[in-house]
C-alpha cells in the first residue's frame, strides 16, 4: 500500500477511506476501541490489550486517536518529545513519532489540549488516513484508541477500522451512551457486526447479561431503521479488580506487573478472542 501517491479529495470521504483500506494479508488488522461514555477504562484496555497481543507474537501499534484529549502517554508513563501534532505540522516524520512502549508494542501518541484537532477538518481527515495507510503494512494489528462520544473526529477514526470494539460498564449511563454509539455505527456506517467488551463487571456473567440487554434494545429500535440484523458480538468481560486502579495510579501496565490478577487474565482472554 504505497503512500507515494497524492491524496485526492474523494479519498477523504469516510466510505472511500474504508474502501481504500480493504483487508489485505499484507497489512495490519485495524481495531478501533471506543465507548459512548468517558471513564470506562478504554485507554487502559487498549494499552493492556496491545501488550497481550504482543505476547502472542503480534507486531502491534496503538494509535492515540483521541486527538484533543490524549492520555495514552499518561497510562504508559511516557513523556514523548514528538507527537502526532509534530507529524501533522511537518515538524517531524511519522517514523520519528512511532515510539516503543512497555509491553513490547509501539505507540503513536497525540498531544493533549489541542483544540484545533477536536474538529474534523479536511487536513485532519487527510492526515489520519495517510498515517493509517502508512503504518498498516508494518504491523500485524493496529489499535485505534479513540475519544469518547460520537464527535466527527471519533466517527471518522471508527470508519477507518476493520472492526469496532465498544467498551461499556454495567452502569446505566455507560450503557445508554454505548447504545447511542452502536446506533450511530449501525445507521451511519452500516456496521452490522460490532464487538462489545464489558469492563468492571461485578460478578461472573454480568458482561454477557449486559450484552444481551443491549442486543434486545438494538433489535427493537435500531434494526427496523437499518433493515438488516445488527449483531453485538460479546468479546468478554473484565472484572472489578483493585489491581487495575493500582496499576493505573502507578502508570504501569497491569499485564507487566500483575499478570496473574483476574483483570490481567481477562485481558489475555480478550486478546485470544480477537487474535483469530
Amino acid at each position: 500500500m504505497s503512500d507515494s501517491h497524492p491524496m485526492t479529495p474523494s479519498a477523504l470521504d469516510p466510505a472511500d477511506a474504508a474502501a481504500s483500506l480493504a483487508p489485505s494479508r499484507r497489512r495490519a488488522r485495524i481495531t478501533a476501541v471506543t465507548s459512548g461514555k468517558g471513564g470506562v477504562g478504554k485507554t487502559f484496555l487498549s494499552a493492556n490489550l496491545a501488550a497481550a497481543l504482543a505476547r502472542r507474537g503480534q507486531r502491534v501499534l496503538v494509535l492515540d486517536a483521541d486527538l484533543g484529549l490524549a492520555n495514552l502517554d499518561v497510562v504508559l508513563n511516557l513523556h514523548p518529545k514528538i507527537t502526532l501534532h509534530d507529524v501533522f505540522t511537518g515538524k517531524a516524520t511519522l517514523e520519528q513519532a512511532i515510539l516503543p512502549a512497555p509491553g513490547g508494542f509501539s505507540v503513536l501518541l497525540a498531544g493533549s489540549g489541542l483544540v484545533e484537532y477536536s474538529q474534523l477538518t479536511p487536513v485532519v481527515r487527510e492526515q489520519l488516513l495517510h498515517i493509517i495507510k502508512t503504518v498498516t503494512p508494518r504491523f500485524d494489528h493496529v489499535l485505534l484508541d479513540t475519544g469518547a462520544g460520537i464527535s466527527d473526529v471519533v466517527l471518522y477514526a471508527l470508519s477507518l477500522a476493520d472492526e469496532v470494539m465498544v467498551v461499556a460498564t454495567p452502569e446505566p449511563t455507560s450503557l445508554t451512551d454505548a447504545y447511542a454509539t452502536i446506533k450511530v455505527l449501525a445507521t451511519q456506517q452500516k456496521r452490522l457486526n460490532i464487538h462489545l467488551t464489558v469492563n468492571q463487571a461485578s460478578r461472573p456473567g454480568e458482561g454477557r447479561t449486559v450484552a444481551q440487554q443491549l442486543q434486545q434494545v438494538v433489535d427493537r429500535f435500531v434494526v427496523p431503521s437499518v433493515g438488516e440484523p445488527v449483531k453485538l458480538e460479546f468479546i468478554g468481560e473484565v472484572p472489578v479488580d483493585p489491581s487495575v486502579r493500582e496499576a493505573v495510579q502507578k502508570r504501569v501496565l497491569l499485564l507487566e506487573v500483575m499478570p496473574g490478577t483476574p483483570a490481567a487474565q481477562a485481558v489475555n482472554a480478550l486478546a485470544a478472542r480477537i487474535d483469530l
